[in-house]
């Protein structure tokens, strides 16, 4: 008789990973490629000394101690590590998203379900959400004082547009098919928007969800290098003025990077949100 010997309890789990793993690997592949590319044209356009911007190599020479190596840093004041800068600018940007996302779909359902409502506020909507944010800045900082809630107010006013306008679009694209079902079953107000118009309108949610991240991300970048104080914003506007590109260029960098990982982190939680058959 042959032995029915088992495969270990992690070996399903391997072998359907790794092929996951190897083709994610696979289509990071042109992406290694085309970075490598532009850092080696990088490199020879500023190979020379006297060349106004630092190539690649300079770059990571002049910035790999203390900024590289030790992000963690703790200086006195504005002097930390990038990590903190980072921290506190994403502690802002959370703060004006939050209170922009609750204000933005409270006022995105009311101009959804009521004509007279979208009527009156959609024209004042659709002029101030072009005014620049950093317009807002000087205002911000006239009526609250200070810098920190004067940028949080610039977050706030920047992100609350897409999350208004896509609501309320939700809203207003809720099938005729629904409300008809509603009224028969003659659901309470709170039932309907529970069962009925939240479910319907989420895609809608999360699109101006995801533009307001990145909106959101620009605009305390820009507000932290007039407002000041521990920021990646400052940092940038104040190494520049310090002369040290290479930092700027790091900074830089890694607010991209921010930026790109906030915005696959609302795509993600959009994804185990959204009903399968409405994406």
């Amino acid at each position: 008789m042959t032995a029915n010997v088992s495969s270990p309890p992690g070996a399903a789990f391997v072998s359907r990973l790794l092929p996951i793993v190897g083709q994610k690997l696979k289509n990071f592949v042109p992406t290694v490629i085309a970075i490598a590319i532009f850092l080696l044209i990088w490199q020879l356009l500023y190979s020379d000394p006297t060349a106004s911007l630092p190539n690649p190599a300079k770059v990571f020479e002049e910035t790999w101690d203390p900024l590289i190596i030790d992000p963690f840093f703790q200086g006195e004041g504005v002097d930390q590590g990038l990590f903190w800068q980072l921290f506190e600018s994403l502690k802002r940007v959370a703060i004006g998203y939050t209170l922009a996302a609750v204000v933005g779909i409270s006022l995105g359902v009311l101009i959804g379900v009521s004509v007279m409502m979208f009527r009156a506020l959609d024209p004042i909507f659709q002029v101030l959400r072009t005014i620049p944010p950093l317009a807002w800045l000087p205002i911000s900082l006239a009526a609250l004082k200070e810098a920190q809630p004067a940028a949080i107010f610039v977050i706030f006013i920047t992100a609350i547009w897409p999350i208004i306008i896509n609501t309320g679009v939700g809203v207003q694209n809720i099938p005729q098919d629904y409300n008809n079902v509603a009224k028969v079953l003659q659901l309470s107000r709170l039932d309907y928007f529970f069962k009925v118009l939240l479910p319907a309108t989420v895609p809608y949610i999360f699109t101006g969800l995801k533009i307001a991240i990145g909106l959101s991300w620009l605009a305390i970048v820009a507000a932290e290098m007039l407002t000041g104080g521990v920021g990646i914003g400052f940092f940038i506007w104040d190494s520049y003025n310090s002369g040290n590109l290479s930092e700027v260029i790091l900074a830089v960098v890694y607010v991209g990077i921010v930026g790109l990982l906030l915005d696959r982190l609302i795509t993600l939680i959009a994804s185990m949100v959204v009903p399968e058959e409405q994406k």
